[in-house]
């Protein structure tokens, strides 16, 4: 089967919709055996229910069917921003110039008539799943090329703004300037200076990964080493918001992953809880053996939450999750996406526990072996 080895999510899932059942039969049996997920159903409004839910790779219709015809399901399928570029190939007796006409103008990408020969079937369900594919990866490449400009634009140019006008002041007023001052300002220019730096280093480690230059070298090491190395870097952040960095990890746990790609993971994640945590505020990173393949972490703080809307747009290159720390620290929402690509690149997973006003817990899980 051609899509065996496949992960279980990148599996196409084909929604077949006709109200005759040895047709749902026949065309589900010859998908199945191209590996593909099928969804039968009976009827449009079934299939308009379907789609909503399940967003499917592709739609094979009838046209004509009890209730809603194939030809209204089509232009209701279109006018769902979630579901407008699915294609849909009809599938159907109606055999007329006229027919066909109209089932394109209705947004079909193609037809086919009925009786329909097995092969004809594999061979359009699979060039317009590969067209559909390409579309996809084409729209976040656009997307990855906006959010790029967006941070050069706002996230990168504001702190520079920042830094060379704390600069330019020092040069033209450095005479009337007090020691107090002058101490004041150095330290502004510090922490401007740290922002910068890890927005660049964000920033590189995006375009590697975006250009396939990111080597990928997994190794077996004892976690709570490794983070407490990582802690190490941020204890500066954390002391001057007063915050507690704790840490619950067995000596003995270990992982098996790319170390300076964990290291990326971990010094983000702890990053942004810092960023979001008030002063005196507590994060915690733990660590526990989930079952025999993988290991989870969480970074957990006492910060200021994450509304419900907001954790659905965390890891979407296109939305704008950008906000300011406790403190005014600027975000620009990139490190968690780097997070995510660098996880699901070992094979693990991420997700977040968070209430508004209630703290967050990042939990990731990497592999043991």
């Amino acid at each position: 089967m051609k899509n065996e080895n496949l992960p279980e999510h990148k599996i196409p899932i084909i929604l077949i919709v006709d109200d005759i059942p040895a047709n749902l039969k026949l065309l589900g049996d010859i998908l199945k055996s191209e590996g593909y997920k099928i969804r039968p159903v009976p009827n449009g409004e079934m299939a308009l229910q379907v789609a909503e839910k399940e967003k499917p790779g592709l739609i094979l219709l009838d046209i004509m069917m009890p209730g809603i015809d194939g030809y209204e399901v089509c232009r209701r399928l279109k006018e769902n921003p979630a579901l407008k570029d699915i294609p849909v190939i009809f599938i159907s007796a109606l055999n007329d110039t006229d027919d066909i006409v109209k089932a394109l103008a209705m947004g079909g990408v193609d037809y086919i008539s009925k009786p329909f020969q097995s092969e004809e079937v594999r061979a359009r369900v699979q060039t317009h799943l590969k067209i559909y594919q390409l579309s996809k990866e084409l729209k976040e490449i656009n997307a990855t090329k906006d959010k790029f400009f967006s941070i050069i634009a706002h996230d990168l140019r504001s702190p520079f703004t920042a830094f060379l006008g704390l600069t330019k002041m020092m040069v033209e007023d450095k005479k009337n300037l007090s020691p107090e001052m002058i101490d004041k300002m150095v330290g502004m220019l510090n922490k401007s200076a740290t922002n910068l730096f890890s927005l660049l280093e964000n920033l590189l480690e995006w375009s590697l990964m975006q250009r396939g230059a990111t080597s990928f070298v997994p190794e077996s090491f004892l976690l709570n080493s490794k983070v407490s190395d990582c802690i190490e870097l941020t204890l500066d952040a954390a002391r001057n918001k007063e915050i507690l960095i704790n840490t619950n990890i067995p000596d003995s746990l270990a992982v098996y992953a790319d170390k300076r790609m964990f290291e990326a993971v971990i010094r983000n994640l702890i990053t942004n809880a810092l960023k979001f945590t008030p002063k005196g505020g507590t994060i915690t990173v733990s660590a526990m053996l989930a079952d025999t393949n993988f290991v989870e972490i969480t970074i957990r703080d006492t910060g200021i939450g994450i509304s419900a809307d907001l954790i659905d747009k965390l890891f979407l290159l296109d939305a704008q999750t950008g906000r300011k720390g406790t403190e005014g620290e600027p975000s620009s929402g990139l490190g968690l996406i780097i997070c995510k690509d660098f996880i699901e690149k070992h094979g693990g997973e991420i997700w977040i526990e968070s209430e508004e006003g209630n703290g967050a817990a990042f939990t990731f899980s990497m592999p043991v072996i």
